[in-house]
């Protein structure tokens, strides 16, 4: 990625729009999507389906090569399958891991929701995860990929305590909890993440994403979150990303300053403006890069420059100016990335299609305002 403001997608896209029940509508989104995104061969597909000759397997590897398409034709540089092998990022590693077990569903935002479990003893992979869905990926994308997985930090606060904190040692209850939540954190580093993140590293992938959408929740444990981030990655030859959505960045800083990455991507458009101006009034979402700014940190960083929690879809002169904002706070064009405030698995892929073509578009304009 040396050139300016390049465009790297976040993780998750909605489910395939042919993997529906309704025959007729699976058969005209196979169709339509096909053309709109130059699928080779998605002729096959809709005659399976229009045969019912498509297994639930062959229909999840289409999706995935859609999904792939999805992003490279709209002409993003980095670029994963939506993630559309998976579940939940929650519940989907958890499949691969002994010591957990599921309590209730708990509800997250809107009408998304997840089974909560708990930990009740020492965790232990049983085989590293998103490792067939890299090695179809990698036979099957044009440009290079980076793939997602969810933080051990994250995993944890997710879940609940039922083992560590009876045998964690402290003078007092609150000693006792702050050791028993640090050796969750990195027992799971230990015997999870960082074998799953060396088997990734091992296939081959440009770039790794740890998911850390809990980070800030508990400001006094932002040392942890950095550690057991640097820890995962520790000995990874990839480029390595970090993901961190909704929250308030200062209060992760100065631990922040710890952490040893290429790209951190962080959302701001959703507390941004929709008008043009590349002036403070016009962009409140972007005010936080003051702080990096002022912590000068060592990573890209990748502010969203699209909201994904809205249908409406960013003119390109929008995207524009949020990205020569961005650079202008940073005090480098070099220091941005372009990027997605989250994942897009809320919004339509007619929505969201539209809102890459507007990211890709936008930071091209960017790009040309420094020759």
């Amino acid at each position: 990625m040396s050139k300016l403001f390049p465009v790297m997608e976040v993780g998750s896209l909605n489910k395939a729009p042919f993997r529906v029940k309704d025959l007729a509508r699976a058969v005209e989104q196979a169709e339509k999507w096909g053309k709109a995104l130059d699928v080779e061969n998605y002729e096959e597909l809709v005659e399976l389906l229009r045969n019912r000759q498509v297994s639930e397997d062959l229909l999840v590897d289409w999706a995935c090569i859609y999904g792939l398409r999805f992003f490279e034709s709209a002409g993003l540089d980095v670029v994963y399958d939506g993630e559309q092998r998976r579940v939940e990022m929650y519940e989907h590693p958890l499949r691969y891991i002994e010591g957990f077990e599921y309590r209730g569903v708990v509800r997250v935002w809107d009408n998304e929701f997840y089974r909560k479990a708990a930990v009740v003893k020492r965790p232990r992979l049983i085989q590293p995860y998103h490792m067939d869905e890299l090695r179809f990926n990698k036979k099957h994308a044009k440009k290079p990929l980076k793939v997602p997985v969810t933080s051990a930090y994250t995993l944890a606060d997710w879940s609940f305590d039922e083992y560590y904190s009876k045998h964690a040692r402290g003078e007092d209850l609150a000693a006792r909890a702050n050791a028993g939540r640090r050796d969750f954190v990195l027992d799971l580093v230990e015997e999870v993440l960082r074998p799953v993140v060396k088997a990734l590293d091992s296939e081959g992938v440009d770039y790794i994403q740890l998911d850390e959408p809990a980070a800030a929740t508990k400001p006094h444990e932002s040392e942890l979150v950095v550690e057991s981030i640097n820890e995962t990655f520790q000995g990874i030859r990839a480029k390595k990303a970090v993901h961190i959505c909704y929250t308030d960045y200062k209060a992760l800083f100065p631990a922040l300053l710890e952490l040893k990455i290429d790209v951190l991507s962080i959302s701001c458009s959703n507390a941004d403006t929709t008008r043009l101006g590349t002036d403070p009034d016009a962009r409140p979402g972007f005010e936080v890069l003051k702080v990096f700014k002022e912590y000068d940190v060592s990573f890209r960083v990748a502010p969203g420059l699209v909201d994904v929690h809205t249908d409406f879809v960013e003119p390109p002169e929008l995207v524009r100016d949020r990205a020569l904002y961005a650079a202008k706070v940073l005090g480098d064009p070099g220091k941005v990335v372009a990027c997605n405030d989250c994942g897009l698995r809320t919004r339509s892929w007619d929505v969201a299609y539209q809102k890459q073509l507007s990211l890709v578009r936008g930071a091209a304009m960017a790009r040309e305002m420094f020759g």
